[in-house]
């Protein structure tokens, strides 16, 4: 192959990493920009990003531990095989973990806007 052609792969990496990076920054400064409006926003969004954070990483993190023991510890079974499967699958996870942020955003949206913590007053010192 000549060097043109290999150069070809980190020229495309480049061009969809770009891609990637300038969507997440275009829909971050909208979501901050909607949190940071309002002391009451800001505070519940710091806790659904929190929380959502903490269950992905929880889950990731079990995951991987249980693969670690299903393998060294040579188990089977059906739930063994599973957690075997979904260890096998973790590379596909993000997209996954991109479709957890973006349902819980939207949720979080809507139970704010139900509950009415929009009309909650805060008065600034």
């Amino acid at each position: 192959m000549s060097f043109g052609t290999v150069m070809i792969f980190p020229a495309l990496f480049a061009a969809g990493m770009t891609l990637i990076d300038t969507s997440d920054s275009v829909l971050m400064v909208g979501a901050y920009g909607w949190a940071f409006l309002n002391p009451i926003r800001k505070i519940w969004y710091n806790l659904t990003i929190t929380a959502i954070s903490a269950l992905v990483a929880m889950l990731v993190g079990g995951i991987e531990a249980l693969g670690l023991i299903a393998d060294k510890l040579e188990l089977n079974g059906v739930f063994w095989d599973l957690i075997g499967r979904l260890n096998e699958g973790l590379a596909g996870f993000g997209y996954f973990v991109v479709g957890i942020f973006i349902i819980s955003w939207i949720a979080s949206y809507l139970i704010y806007r139900w509950r009415g913590f929009g009309r909650i007053v805060v008065e600034r010192a």
